[in-house]
């Protein structure tokens, strides 16, 4: 079950960031910043990627983004589809060499799964900002557009963490009360 959700939550935000980007651009993501639409979309994209890794491997999170990228043609402007899925895949690869070696056996929610998936989603957003801005809006665009996509996509990584770290801090409460 959690492999179907975190699959079909990651195909979602995936659509979900090249269909806000095509409608409506770029937007204020805070401290005077503004990014592509689709930058909450795509940040907790990174961190779903994470989940279903843990639960189906790098090869399901990998046929993912490419079903993703796919069905973004059907929604998004093709030059943000295919920005899309290069930057998608591009950051996964970055991803399987950090998180996977980070995360080692840690628990979903423990400080150290947390770490890697701060780690990995930081490295993989500088990748596929930059590739994601350059292949859609052009080289020029990337500097203006790196840190507004950063700060999007920070907000949307701690959307993932946080629910993790209190489910797992309430269950562990839980068992020490029993």
């Amino acid at each position: 079950m959690k492999t179907y959700a975190a699959a079909a939550g990651l195909l979602t935000t995936i659509i979900l960031a090249n269909w806000l980007t095509t409608e409506y651009g770029f937007v204020a993501v805070g401290f005077g910043l503004t990014a592509t639409a689709g930058t909450y979309a795509a940040g907790l994209a990174l961190g779903l990627r994470d989940v279903l890794q843990d639960n189906s491997g790098r090869f399901t999170v990998l046929a993912v983004i490419l079903l993703g990228g796919g069905l973004s043609y059907l929604v998004a402007d093709p030059f943000i589809a295919l920005a899309s899925a290069v930057a998608f895949t591009a950051s996964e690869l970055l991803d399987w060499a950090v998180y996977t070696p980070l995360r080692g056996k840690a628990t979903s929610g423990s400080s150290r799964w947390s770490g890697a998936v701060l780690a990995s989603n930081l490295l993989g957003a500088v990748l596929d900002t930059a590739l994601f801005v350059g292949i859609a809006f052009g080289a020029a665009a990337i500097q203006g557009a790196m840190l507004g996509q950063l700060v999007g996509k920070g907000w949307a990584s701690l959307a993932i963490i946080i629910p993790f770290f209190i489910y797992r801090t309430t269950r562990e409460r839980r068992l020490v009360l029993a």
